[in-house]
């Protein structure tokens, strides 16, 4: 297996701002810990950011938020990437939609994306979704990701594990997963 951990939506106005889910705090410190292993053991971490022009179709439904160039489209602080993590903006639900992010997976080598961020049963389980489709195998840190309330995580995992035979794991177990 040679997996690519994606860090989806972690930004200011999903954490702190405009969309801001209270629940999203609780998945810092498991993050954190993710990413730091997936980088000292050389496992690609990329971040799927929403970066929203004005006349995105999604801001109907949300209203603005994450608009790019704006505070509220960054990485939050605790979570900055490096210069040695891949960073793609989105304009839509999924990681894949016209980002690069096939290619860029199929050029790191990558069959298996581990999917971590927000919320679980929106951005993640559109990403988890084309991955699928692209074939790749997904599998979702379950104290990795979060939603707007308890039954939108939980559904959206479940989801993902019916329709995308997908993994659900603890971020401590994936991490086991990159010393075998």
């Amino acid at each position: 297996m040679k997996g690519a951990v994606l860090v989806i939506d972690m930004l200011n106005d999903f954490v702190k701002g405009e969309l801001k889910c209270e629940r999203a705090e609780r998945i810092i410190p498991n993050l954190r810990r993710l990413i730091q292993a997936a980088r000292e053991r050389g496992v690609p971490v990329i971040y799927s950011n929403d970066a929203h022009l004005p006349v995105d179709h999604e801001l109907k439904v949300w209203g603005p938020h994450a608009i790019k160039g704006t505070k509220g489209a960054e990485v939050i602080p605790e979570l900055s990437p490096t210069d040695k993590d891949f960073v793609l903006e989105k304009r839509t639900y999924s990681g894949f939609f016209e980002t690069g992010l096939d290619q860029l997976l199929r050029d790191l080598g990558v069959d298996t994306v581990i999917i971590t961020g927000l919320h679980t049963n929106i951005c993640d389980r559109h990403t988890a979704a084309d991955a699928f489709f692209r074939g790749y195998k997904v599998v979702v840190a379950s104290d990795g990701v979060e939603a707007f309330t308890q039954k939108d995580h939980e559904e959206g995992l479940e989801y993902m594990k019916m329709a995308y035979g997908a993994e659900v794991k603890t971020v401590a177990e994936i991490i086991k997963d990159f010393e075998r």
